[in-house]
């Protein structure tokens, strides 16, 4: 299965309208708000084969939050082929986006490729945060290959690779008893300031959780335990820690 989606925003008398919100089952769109839109699966999976792409344009001077109602469940197929989700995302000039989908499950036997490309304008604000499950209660997790890349003003801001279920990073030295993993990137022209503050940017660690300042307008959040609500409790802290560097 191939679905593609479609998220547009433009402004509309100095406020946010959905310009585009065109769904492709499984990848269903829902307004819920002003510039607020829910992801809904009305289907299974992603299954093995099948190709999701979900492209979000945020024009300048506008605001748009997606989530989602529920977890993804990635689940193996009767195609060998990697289940595969993409998303592209541009956000113009002094336009925010903020990007929180509940977590995405790995099932035993799964095989899923994640890539997600951002490019941001020289103001644009960016909340983007990811959680992955290591597979359903008591199974192992299926095999997931995740590729994160964000440009500023076509200059790099974060290239990533996370590899999850594969013999090369199993074992206790890489993720210990960890169940979960996740991330949140929050970048924008606040972190510059802060720079021209003469702010000396500084990683902070916690239990489980680190804040890790970027070479450019950003800080990356990250964090691992052992459950759900143990992952988003120590990402909070994280993207907490973020915002004090902003701000001080």
């Amino acid at each position: 299965m191939t679905a593609r989606a479609v998220i547009a925003t433009e402004a509309a008398g100095g406020r946010t309208r959905l310009e585009t919100l065109r769904s492709d089952p499984p990848l269903t769109l829902r307004q819920t708000g002003p510039g607020l839109v829910h992801l809904v699966s009305t289907g299974a999976g992603p299954l093995g084969g099948d190709r999701l792409e979900l492209t979000i344009d945020v024009a300048p001077g506008t605001d748009l939050e997606v989530r989602s109602v529920a977890s993804t469940l990635v689940l193996p197929g009767s195609s060998p082929a990697d289940s595969v989700m993409l998303v592209d995302a541009r956000v113009g000039g002094g336009a925010s986006l903020r990007f929180s989908p509940e977590p995405t499950v790995l099932a035993a036997g799964c095989s899923h490729h994640m890539a997600v490309q951002l490019s941001l304008a020289e103001d644009a604000v960016l909340f983007w945060r990811e959680e992955i499950v290591f597979g359903r209660h008591g199974e192992r997790p299926g095999r997931c290959r995740t590729r994160f890349d964000a440009t500023v003003a076509g200059r790099p801001l974060l290239r990533q690779e996370l590899l999850i279920g594969d013999p090369a990073v199993d074992g206790p030295a890489v993720y210990g008893d960890a169940r979960c993993v996740g991330s949140t990137l929050v970048a924008g022209p606040q972190w510059d300031a802060a720079r021209d503050r003469k702010r000396e940017p500084r990683a902070t660690i916690g239990d489980g959780w680190a804040a890790l300042p970027l070479a450019g307008p950003g800080v990356l959040a990250s964090a691992l335990a052992r459950d759900t609500v143990e992952l988003r409790s120590r990402l909070e802290r994280a993207e907490r820690a973020a915002d004090l560097y902003s701000t001080s």
